[in-house]
């Protein structure tokens, strides 16, 4: 058996020699983030795995869309599966909308009363709803034809007049799917375009083909969920259905398996499916996205080339 390493804190200390350390420790919470990273390390080092991104939660209202843009724009993902909601908050910000420190002790009355919706700790102003409305309004018409949800979340991106998660997504060629779009103020801006008349093309089963085959097709393919929900079960129904089941894998959440819900299911119930490799290296690390993102991302920059 390996000791408990101690951590020992320097003035001077940088993020990776401290997630070193954690590993280091090698239990709890401290020692499975260490591992986090570790694991991610090996899939973006070996060449032949194809890395599936899934994003769920307030990972843009918390402050976490810059790194997130950063790893499409390294390069480092193969494959982006995320909410309606993160795009929404996205697409806001990149119209010019920000979203603001608050109180989740705050009068929720007067917060709506204000033009102000919260999500938990941090407030998004109502009025991202009309930018995004007007940009969707302005552009349909090159929307409207794009058969697929990825070509037309490219789209949005190649449109979008500044940095966005879709523009990073278009820019690198790197596929974007949202299966449930709908669900998400960009869909209801769509659906407001459909209810004045006018017809969209975009068909919700098409992307699926298309992240079969990439799951289908890779020599090796390995999973990172910050959060789960819709965008970790789009990925791992494709990794239940290619012939070679994940060989890394790496999520982050906060919810628990007892009540039986994908969010909160262990990696390694995925074994039983046929979507987690058994000899596959994978940890499961309870811990905030906002906290354990920027640790991941800042120790993998000393790691990873870009």
């Amino acid at each position: 058996m390996k000791p408990v390493n101690h951590i020992k804190i320097n003035k001077a200390i940088r993020v990776n020699e401290l997630v070193r350390q954690m590993d280091s420790a090698g239990v709890l919470g401290a020692g499975r983030l260490g591992k986090a990273v570790n694991i991610c390390e090996a899939m973006l080092k070996d060449k032949e795995c194809k890395v599936f991104l899934g994003l769920a939660g307030p990972l843009v209202p918390g402050g976490m869309r810059e790194i997130i843009i950063d790893m499409i724009e390294n390069k480092w993902i193969d494959v982006v599966v995320t909410t309606g909601a993160t795009l929404t908050h996205d697409l806001g910000e990149a119209l010019g909308y920000r979203h603001y420190q608050g109180d989740a002790d705050a009068d929720d009355a007067e917060l709506h009363k204000k033009g102000f919706d919260r999500v938990y700790e941090s407030y998004m102003p109502n009025r991202i709803y009309e930018g995004i409305e007007d940009f969707i309004a302005k552009n349909f018409d090159k929307l409207k034809d794009k058969k697929s949800i990825r070509d037309f979340l490219w789209e949005i991106g190649r449109l979008t007049p500044k940095k966005s998660i879709c523009k990073a997504c278009f820019e690198s060629k790197i596929p974007l799917f949202c299966p449930a779009i709908s669900d998400s103020g960009i869909g209801l801006m769509i659906w407001g375009q459909l209810a004045k008349g006018k017809e969209i093309e975009t068909r919700a089963f098409e992307d699926l083909k298309e992240i079969i085959d990439i799951a289908w097709t890779s020599k090796k393919a390995g999973v990172i969920y910050f959060g789960g929900g819709v965008p970790k079960n789009y990925i791992q129904q494709a990794m239940q259905l290619a012939p070679k089941s994940a060989s890394y894998g790496v999520q982050i959440t906060m919810d628990r398996p007892e009540p039986g819900g994908s969010s909160g299911a262990e990696l390694k119930e995925g074994i039983s499916w046929g979507k987690m490799n058994p000899k596959a290296k994978f940890v499961d690390l309870i811990c905030d996205a906002t906290i354990a993102m920027p640790i991941i991302y800042a120790a993998l920059m000393e790691r990873v080339k870009v």
